[in-house]
């Protein structure tokens, strides 16, 4: 077997990791994100400007924080987070506010009173980083046990 750039030779390892169905429904949807991305590369690209946006872990732990709490007050959602600093939280916050999934509300009492909670944009990004955490628990083992392996051949 060749060993191609990048994989390591695993002795005993010849299964081909290559195991896509044939014909995945998705695949020339993922071809037009590409196309859409590569010719727009210096313009606003959608799709890479919003997963950067989302995709840090204090914008999921956020959104996640709001979605299984409901609404939250800003040291309530910090420590539901717990390892978040609060300049990072007021960041993420600010961030996910400009677009759109969380609203902000200020509630004139002495001391101001503000609460946090998500928008239904933001309650219909909440499932897809759902679907993205069932997969995770679902793969985590063999996930895990990968980087063991790769750990342990290098």
């Amino acid at each position: 077997m060749i060993k191609q750039e990048g994989t390591l030779a695993l002795p005993g390892n010849t299964e081909v990791t290559n195991s896509q169905p044939s014909t995945f429904a998705g695949e020339k949807k993922f071809q037009e994100i590409f196309q859409v991305a590569n010719t727009t590369r210096n313009q606003l690209c959608p799709v890479r400007d919003i997963v950067a946006r989302i995709s840090d872990k204090w914008s999921m732990l956020a959104i996640f924080a709001l979605g299984g709490f409901g609404t939250l007050r800003f040291n309530e959602m910090k420590h539901k987070i717990g390892d978040i600093s609060q300049r990072m939280l007021t960041v993420t916050l600010r961030n996910l506010e400009a677009d759109g999934l969380v609203t902000r509300t200020v509630f004139p009492e002495i001391p101001p009173r503000v609460e946090y909670q998500l928008t239904p944009l933001g309650y219909g990004l909440m499932q897809q980083f759902s679907l993205l955490a069932d997969w995770a628990t679902d793969n985590g083992e063999q996930i895990l046990r990968c980087r063991q392996l790769q750990r342990n051949a290098s």
